[in-house]
C-alpha cells in the first residue's frame, strides 16, 4: 500500500494477530507494544523492554519461541513472563504460559510481560554496553554531547568519525529517526555495526566506511552533525557549504590542534563553548587521589 496510490488497491480488513492476542489476554491494545519479529531480530526488543512493559510479537515459527526465551534470558530479562499463542482464531488455537510441551504450531505469537529493569532512559549509557578499542565517547561526555545535539523525533544525525557508534546509538534511543555514520577504520566500523545490531537498531543506522568529507554530499541532509574524530578545516568548510540552515553541529576537541581549529571557527561563526574536565579516583599507594582525564573542548553551533 505504501507504494501505491489510494485508488490502486482494495483492503478487506480482518482481526489481526495482535487484536486476537490482546483479546485473549485481556490486555488493552493501545497500552501494548506490537512487534513483527517474524522477519526482524529479537534485539528490536532491547530498547523497549522494561519493568511493566507488555509486548505482543509475531514469530517466524514454532522453534523461534525457544529462541526468544533464550534471548530474553541472555539480555537482561530472565524473569519475563512469556505466553505462547498458537493458531489464534482457528480450531487448533492453543494458549500456554511459558514454553508449551510438544511441537508449537504456526502461526505463532508470544506475549511478553517484562519484570526486570530495561535500559536507562537518560543519555550516557555505561561504556560496558559497547564494544570498543578505547575509541569511545565516554559516558559523561556522551551525555553532554547528546544534550547538545538535542535529538528530536523524525530527525537525521550525521555521526562523523563514529568510533564505537555509541553517540549514534544513543541518538536513536533518545528519539532520533536515523543515523548516517562515517568511520574510516574498518575494524572500528565492524565493531560499531555490531554495537548497532546488538541494540536492534540496524534498520535505522547506516554506516559507511570512509573518511569525511568524502561522500557526505550523497547522504540524506541532516538535522544535526556530530564530529567525533577527523575534524579538519576542509571538513568544516564543506559542512558549512552543504548542510541546511538550522542544522546543529557539535564537535568535541581533545588535541591542541583541534582546539585551535575550533576557536578559529567559533570566532568566525559563533556558537557556544564548553570546556569539560573530568577526574576519577585512582590509587596512590594505599590511599586514593584524583586522576584527571584529558580536557575536552566542546563546540556547539547552529548553521
Amino acid at each position: 500500500m505504501a507504494h501505491l496510490q489510494p485508488g490502486e488497491w482494495v483492503s478487506h480488513p480482518a482481526p489481526s494477530t495482535f487484536q486476537l492476542a490482546a483479546n485473549r489476554l485481556g490486555w488493552r491494545l493501545d497500552e501494548v507494544l506490537c512487534l513483527g519479529l517474524h522477519a526482524a531480530p529479537f534485539a528490536r526488543l532491547r530498547p523497549l523492554l522494561g519493568r511493566g512493559v507488555r509486548a505482543i510479537c509475531t514469530l517466524r515459527d514454532g522453534p523461534a519461541v525457544a529462541d526468544l526465551g533464550r534471548w530474553l534470558n541472555e539480555n537482561g530479562h530472565p524473569n519475563a513472563r512469556l505466553t505462547v499463542l498458537e493458531r489464534l482464531g482457528g480450531p487448533q488455537e492453543r494458549i500456554a504460559q511459558g514454553l508449551p510441551d510438544g511441537e508449537i504450531g504456526a502461526p505463532v505469537s508470544a506475549a511478553i510481560e517484562a519484570t526486570d529493569p530495561g535500559l536507562p532512559g537518560a543519555s550516557g549509557l555505561p561504556d560496558e554496553l559497547f564494544q570498543h578499542d578505547g575509541q569511545i565517547t565516554k559516558r559523561p561526555i556522551r551525555a553532554l554531547t547528546l544534550s547538545a545535539l538535542a535529538p528530536r523525533k523524525g530527525e537525521v544525525l550525521w555521526d562523523l568519525g563514529a568510533g564505537s557508534g555509541s553517540v549514534g546509538i544513543e541518538w536513536l534511543l533518545a528519539g532520533g529517526a536515523r543515523v548516517e555514520a562515517l568511520e574510516a577504520d574498518p575494524g572500528r566500523a565492524s565493531r560499531a555495526q555490531a554495537n548497532v545490531e546488538s541494540f536492534g537498531l540496524g534498520h535505522r543506522h547506516h554506516l559507511h566506511v570512509f573518511r569525511a568529507p568524502r561522500g557526505i554530499e550523497a547522504l540524506p541532509r541532516p538535522d544535526a552533525v556530530f564530529i567525533g574524530g577527523g575534524a579538519s578545516e576542509a571538513l568544516l568548510a564543506r559542512l558549512w557549504e552543504i548542510v541546511p540552515a538550522g542544522t546543529r553541529l557539535v564537535l568535541n576537541a581533545v588535541t591542541l590542534e583541534t582546539e585551535a581549529l575550533v576557536l578559529d571557527w567559533f570566532n568566525r561563526t559563533g556558537g557556544s563553548l564548553l570546556r569539560i574536565g573530568l577526574c576519577e579516583p585512582a590509587a596512590i599507594g594505599q590511599k586514593h587521589g584524583w586522576r584527571a582525564a584529558l580536557p575536552i573542548l566542546q563546540w556547539s553551533v547552529t548553521r
